[in-house]
């Protein structure tokens, strides 16, 4: 994996991780989630979406918006 990806956003909900990626893809911002949930306790861990380093500020700006919503 390249060392382009920076972490956006973070969350205990990997649903919400994945909608926050789809809106994310709805701009044209390319995004993944990387679920660090552990597989047997799903208690425990966090999924993040991340985005390419150029897209950081457009990103955090559409997180922004959708959070103060």
């Amino acid at each position: 994996m390249d060392n382009n990806w920076v972490k956006v956003f973070t969350s205990g909900n990997a649903l919400e991780a994945e909608i926050v990626k789809q809106g994310l893809i709805s701009i044209d911002i390319p995004a993944v989630v990387l679920n660090k949930k552990d597989s047997s306790y799903q208690a425990f861990g966090l999924a993040e979406v991340l985005v390419n380093a150029v897209d950081v500020a457009a990103a955090e700006a559409y997180i922004l918006s959708i959070e103060t919503e």
